[in-house]
């Protein structure tokens, strides 16, 4: 009887060498099925890095590791077209100490808003911008030059240390400071948490379920919120600066215009409202309505779930100087009362009554420029009553 090994012997080529082959073949079909699944994914990725790019408003540039420039990009949409790069890269974008930039930059350090100055565009007159770089590396981690941004400033808004040298005023250069930080610093990483929202909810929004997606538009959501919570902080910042213009002005009158456009934004609500007639002051027209704007504003919105909502506008029955705006809507607990005029602080969810947080700080701003003061009297569930002096008219 002849043994395994003699018998195994006597198989063709062909059956010997199968299993090989098919392990072969399955390794093969493996590491192409993986190359091309990288390869998609490749370019997915360079996909939504050229839509991100898109989203920037700022000028991308490359320098090599003698600060040559490499790269020189505008922001997508920019009416001009930078010429070709090419020399160092701190006699192309300017700064005040250029020995000071070409140190740090050939150190291989970052930089943060550095001001600088540049042509957008070859026979266009400079344009103040702030630059950043981070260091690149190459392949073997040794230093390979910069990657940076450039943001364009508008013609209009100055550099903090601009600000200060042009008028001496050390809170007016704070003020251009502040403004400055949240208009672009903060606004800086909500454009990309909004930006990569929605290239994720328009590229893989059909393959998520109806939590996904809505987990997505939450997202969007809090960007929005947080960008209208950056405007309001930027008016309330511009109320200090802007000039008080003292005039008669009419409470009344102005109740009337504000009442006129909160039935317009609420048509399906009735609102009881009761203006005491002849409330005249002296003051900044345009800015006390602001005051009512926000008064009367939040006495509309936390009466909206009363059955029969009514606000009152009214003169302080023992002192000429004291107005009182009054509702009969949510109230508050007089605990937190403290919290009511700072900035951001609610004492209601925003989910039962919407808005940024920021409205009473304006109106304690307002008072306050005007020589006057404000405070609060409420009770839960039994309404609130706002009370702020002016100076008679």
């Amino acid at each position: 009887m002849p043994d395994a090994a003699s018998e195994f012997a006597t198989w063709p080529w062909w059956a010997i060498a199968a299993p090989s082959l098919l392990a072969g073949a399955l390794l093969a079909w493996w590491v192409w099925r993986r190359q091309a699944r990288l390869a998609a994914e490749l370019r997915e990725a360079r996909e939504a890095l050229r839509r991100l790019e898109s989203l920037l408003d700022q000028w991308r540039w490359q320098s090599d590791v003698q600060g040559r420039l490499t790269l020189l990009q505008a922001p997508h949409g920019h009416p001009q077209t930078p010429g070709e790069p090419g020399g160092a890269i701190w006699e192309r974008l300017r700064p005040e100490d250029s020995a000071n930039m070409r140190a740090r930059l050939e150190a291989g350090e970052a930089l943060h808003d550095l001001a600088v100055s540049f042509a957008p565009a070859p026979g266009t007159p400079p344009r103040r911008a702030l630059l950043r770089a981070a260091p690149r590396s190459d392949e073997r981690g040794g230093f390979a030059g910069h990657d940076g941004l450039l943001r364009e400033l508008p013609e209009f808004v100055a550099t903090p240390a601009e600000a200060g040298n042009a008028n001496g005023d050390a809170a007016d250069a704070e003020q251009a400071s502040f403004s400055y930080t949240v208009s672009h610093d903060l606004r800086a990483p909500i454009r990309v948490v909004e930006g990569f929202t929605k290239i994720l909810k328009e590229d893989y929004g059909r393959v998520l379920d109806r939590i996904g997606n809505d987990h997505l538009d939450r997202v969007l959501g809090a960007a929005a919120r947080m960008n209208s919570m950056i405007d309001a902080l930027l008016a309330l910042s511009r109320l200090t600066s802007q000039p008080l213009v003292r005039q008669p002005v009419n409470l009344s009158q102005l109740a009337g215009y504000v009442a006129e456009d909160l039935r317009r934004q609420t048509p399906g609500r009735e609102v009881a409202l009761h203006v005491e007639p002849g409330l005249q002051v002296s003051g900044d027209p345009t800015l006390l309505r602001l005051v009512l704007e926000n008064l009367l504003g939040n006495a509309w919105k936390y009466t909206g779930k009363c059955r029969a909502p009514e606000v009152w506008l009214q003169r302080h029955p023992q002192r000429a100087d004291t107005f009182t705006v009054r509702d009969n809507g949510a109230g508050f607990d007089m605990r937190f009362a403290d919290r009511l005029f700072g900035v951001f602080q609610r004492l209601h969810s925003a989910s039962d009554f919407q808005g940024t947080g920021i409205g009473l700080a304006t109106v304690r701003r307002i008072v306050r420029r005007h020589g006057g003061e404000v405070w609060a009297e409420a009770e839960v569930d039994r309404g609130a009553a706002f009370h702020f002096t002016l100076p008679p008219g």
